[in-house]
């Protein structure tokens, strides 16, 4: 996999290496602290706490009731996708009493992947708006469930009301190279957002 001619911002850390910003975006429940968990190159910090009864009024579990733990503030995890290329990632807490903390979080981010549960597509519908009010680029990822149904890629275009040339890709959460493979989807894409650019100009 090369990466070399990625001329998008981003610091330059030891031996050249250049550091971006990646947001794990995507509603409650939807599988944001598994994937930091899985592809991380570092124990991730996490920030979850044991959801109880007074808070489910506030948190609706439906199609997640076997929930128990909820992200609170962000996850955080890295990992280098070669020598000279290193992902941050930052997971956004999903719940809507949590989001007045995504305008810190996203602050200086390259990129977002957007986690979509296809059993509950609403859920993810904020996480779109706030990638399109912020002007971020990113990618939908489908986290394929057990019970999940396996819908065309343009349904999901149509019901997200993304455009074609956002990439939509299926993965499993838990799974590392899953995981992997969807940020190096993203990188692809920035990469290919970065030449159309230079060519309008």
């Amino acid at each position: 996999m090369d990466f070399k001619g990625f001329d998008q911002p981003g610091r330059s850390g030891a031996g050249g290496t250049r550091s971006v910003k990646v947001m794990i975006a995507g509603g409650f429940g939807t599988g944001k602290t598994t994937m930091v968990r899985s592809v991380s190159d570092i124990k991730p910090l996490t920030t979850e706490e044991t959801l109880t009864e007074a808070s489910a009024d506030v948190d609706h579990l439906i199609g997640v009731a076997e929930k128990t733990q909820t992200t609170v503030s962000l996850d955080f995890g890295k990992i280098g996708l070669n020598d000279s290329l290193m992902l941050y990632l930052f997971g956004t807490p999903g719940q809507e009493r949590f989001w007045f903390l995504w305008n810190g979080l996203f602050k200086g981010a390259l990129g977002a992947v957007v986690l979509v549960d296809t059993r509950r597509l609403a859920s993810s519908f904020r996480a779109i708006e706030e990638m399109e009010r912020q002007k971020v680029p990113f990618v939908i990822a489908l986290n394929v469930f057990p019970d999940s149904c396996d819908y065309p890629v343009d349904e999901i275009r149509d019901a997200l009301d993304i455009p074609p040339n956002t990439p939509v890709v299926s993965f499993d959460a838990r799974d590392r190279a899953a995981s992997r493979d969807v940020l190096v989807t993203l990188i692809r894409h920035l990469k290919d957002r970065s030449v159309t650019a230079l060519e309008l100009r």
